[in-house]
């Protein structure tokens, strides 16, 4: 009977972890991704960067040598593996500006994976390093 007790409180709790809203918060390197199956590594000449807070988000591009520039911002929410962004600033021209994208995520230490297909069609997956 203890077992079957004790059997029941881990799934329950493993079931509990695994659909518990983690939280992005923090600062993200870009790492590289997949593109509509094709690969591409980390950028070239200069660095993309997120931080995230509990629910939003700030994308800055920082040139070698210069001062970080915002480049997106919006908001976020995650709700098991699953976390929608809403883009609600952009400097370029944009049709994701408050539209809901919708990406399935997995966070794998200081490792942050975001797979989804954008309203223009395009499957991505990218890789994102948590800064320390």
């Amino acid at each position: 009977m203890k077992i079957i007790i004790a059997a029941s409180i881990l799934s329950a709790a493993v079931i509990s972890a695994c659909n518990s809203s983690q939280s992005l918060k923090g600062k993200w390197n870009y790492a590289g991704g997949i593109y509509n199956g094709k690969k591409e590594g980390s950028t070239q000449g200069y660095l993309l960067k997120r931080t995230y807070t509990d629910k939003d988000f700030e994308a800055f591009m920082i040139e070698d040598g210069g001062q970080p520039q915002k480049y997106q911002a919006g908001n976020y929410k995650l709700k098991g593996d699953s976390c929608t962004e809403t883009e609600t600033f952009n400097t370029q021209p944009s049709t994701l500006t408050g539209v809901n994208v919708n990406y399935s995520y997995q966070l794998k230490n200081d490792s942050l994976i975001l797979r989804g297909k954008l309203p223009t069609g395009m499957q991505v997956e990218e890789y994102w390093i948590k800064e320390e």
